[in-house]
């Protein structure tokens, strides 16, 4: 009897930009594609935490660079793509919130959030794609996204709509580049112990939201998401794009 093999999980010979890779999630997703064999740019606008990542990851013995990279401005991002691409894989972890009630939100907060959640990740994945298929080459481009594409929260009017259109798009950029071998797909998680869930974890009432949601009962950590980047990144996911997958202890079940 012929038995089936599993597919590979590991990386090696592969090249990975992990977007917002300095810190919180993204710096566990980079430590998970380092750890796997694949050679990773650590990619984020603070040039100095840009550095300190890579070397930590250089000091298990792994293959990291920093790169300075700002998503919202779309002609650097073309242009470090360009300059350092083609990558077999990319994942973007760049995000910011800034929540308020919608009665309260400002122009400048909406353009912000927007401009880096949603328009900043469109030409992200736009720059990388364009690169693969000049190259001839199929890739991975993983978006963490949030269970907050799939559901509204309060005060979270803005990051929710940005969430939505990275799940709306990244399905359009599926149905355009599978004939190139190129997969893209989200991680949505819950909340996640990070910098950018500080804020929420001083507010009672908000954890006693988060936690009555969270059907598993606890609070995620940057551990929950490395075993999803890793396996959408890997060919043990090579049928698989333009979908999400949900990362949230029950939180959508309902």
């Amino acid at each position: 009897m012929n038995l089936p093999r599993t597919p590979s999980f590991r990386l090696d010979g592969r090249r990975a930009l992990v977007a917002g890779g300095a810190c919180g999630i993204g710096l566990g997703c980079a430590v998970a594609l380092a750890e796997y064999g694949a050679e990773v740019w650590i990619a984020a606008r603070n040039m100095n935490r840009n550095k300190k990542a890579a070397a930590a990851l250089c000091a298990e013995g792994w293959v990291a660079h920093p790169l300075a990279l700002d998503i919202s401005d779309v002609s650097a991002t073309r242009q470090a793509v360009a300059n350092h691409g083609p990558f077999d894989i990319v994942l973007n972890s760049a995000g910011i919130a800034r929540h308020t009630p919608v009665t309260e939100t400002t122009e400048e907060d909406f353009d912000t959030v927007t401009g880096i959640n949603a328009k900043g990740a469109y030409f992200l994945s736009q720059a990388v794609a364009k690169a693969l298929i000049d190259a001839g080459k199929p890739g991975s481009i993983i978006q963490v996204s949030s269970q907050m594409a799939h559901v509204g929260g309060q005060e979270r009017a803005v990051y929710c709509g940005t969430k939505h259109a990275v799940e709306g798009y990244t399905k359009a950029m599926a149905i355009e580049w599978g004939r190139y071998g190129i997969r893209i797909n989200t991680i949505c998680p819950t909340f996640v112990k990070t910098a950018l869930t500080e804020q929420t974890f001083k507010r009672p009432d908000l954890v006693a939201w988060v936690e009555d949601k969270i059907k598993l009962g606890r609070i995620g950590e940057v551990e929950d998401i490395m075993g999803a980047a890793l396996f959408l990144a890997s060919d043990a996911s090579a049928l698989i794009t333009g979908t999400s997958i949900l990362v949230d202890g029950g939180w959508t079940a309902d």
